[in-house]
């Protein structure tokens, strides 16, 4: 991990609002989207604005970017914030969760999101303190608790007599646990990082037992499973890249993990006993050129730095693999 050591030195540009699904003030049905800067790791939180509310999808990074997501929201509509919900347990999901709190709204994520937040809580705070020094002790945001927590799926209903399908999907992905929120009236999919349409993947895995553990078989089989279960047309948005339909969104996505997998395998297999320096401290080179190579095989990608800092777990993980 001390690749990312250097992390908050790049991570400077300013926060970049847009709007999906643009349609008339104060229309219900539509998606709002805050895209943040590299600051907040490119995060878009999406707003769904109901017919007498608003529920949130993700919480940003931090509660100033949290607080930015509902300044640009405000653009658009007055509705009350009534639900935030987090879809996966990472600190750009949860970290601006407080923010939502004191706007009213209740935070909701699977039983198994909530329960692996401290972990990764705990691993994050080290590692933004400790070792990257973006922020002094005791200034690291610190997480809120759930207000509600379901088991597999859910139908969260809105005043409105709308209905948003919340469901946990089989396998870990991008993290340990995942959550989707199919609405149908609206032929929309919030997948938070599971899918990054034309952008490069945050390839660190889930953290369990204080360690990263990817599972790019597992995220595979999730994306499989929202290919075969929402209609093709659904509109993926995704926590990065660009909003596409389901059905080219899953393939991309499928053909980049295995694709990525094989681009790891490769570079630690033509370094030879030089695979051994990603771990050491002079690993930043590496994982530059590696990013460089992911570039080159995925030109039309945004946010390569996603792989110079976050493939650090599945580095690691295929290097135990040839010991």
């Amino acid at each position: 991990m001390k690749n990312l050591i250097h992390l908050g030195a790049t991570i400077m540009a300013l926060s970049i609002p847009t709007l999906a699904n643009s349609t008339k003030a104060n229309t219900a049905g539509r998606v709002i989207e805050f895209k943040s800067g590299a600051e907040g790791f490119d995060t878009r939180t999406f707003f769904y604005e109901g017919l007498n509310e608003v529920v949130a999808f993700d919480a940003q990074f931090t509660p100033a970017l949290a607080r930015q997501s509902i300044e640009h929201l405000r653009k658009f509509t007055q509705k009350p914030i009534s639900w935030l919900v987090i879809t996966h347990p990472n600190p750009d999901k949860f970290n601006g969760a407080s923010v939502f709190k004191k706007e009213g709204a209740k935070i909701i994520g699977s039983t198994s999101t909530a329960q692996a937040t401290p972990e990764v809580h705990a691993y994050k705070e080290y590692f933004f303190v400790e070792m990257a020094k973006m922020f002094k002790k005791g200034e690291y945001p610190q997480p809120v608790a759930y207000d509600q927590t379901f088991t597999k799926e859910m139908d969260l209903v809105l005043q409105g007599g709308e209905r948003i399908k919340l469901q946990e999907l089989a396998k870990p992905g991008i993290s340990s646990t995942q959550t989707v929120a199919y609405i149908k009236s609206a032929k929309a999919l919030m997948v938070g990082d599971l899918i990054h349409h034309k952008a490069h993947a945050w390839l660190e895995g889930g953290i369990v037992n204080k360690k990263a553990t990817p599972t790019i078989d597992g995220w595979i089989s999730d994306v499989e499973e929202l290919a075969t279960n929402f209609p093709k047309d659904t509109k993926v948005y995704g926590g990065r890249g660009v909003t596409a339909n389901l059905s080219i969104a899953s393939k991309d996505q499928i053909e980049y993990l295995k694709k990525a997998q094989a681009l790891v395998q490769k570079e630690l297999k033509s370094l030879g006993t030089k695979a051994k320096d990603f771990t050491g401290p002079n690993s930043a080179a590496l994982y530059k050129s590696l990013a460089e190579k992911f570039q080159s095989a995925f030109p039309e990608y945004e946010l390569p730095y996603m792989i110079e800092y976050g493939a650090y777990g599945l580095v690691q993980y295929e290097l135990a693999k040839l010991k």
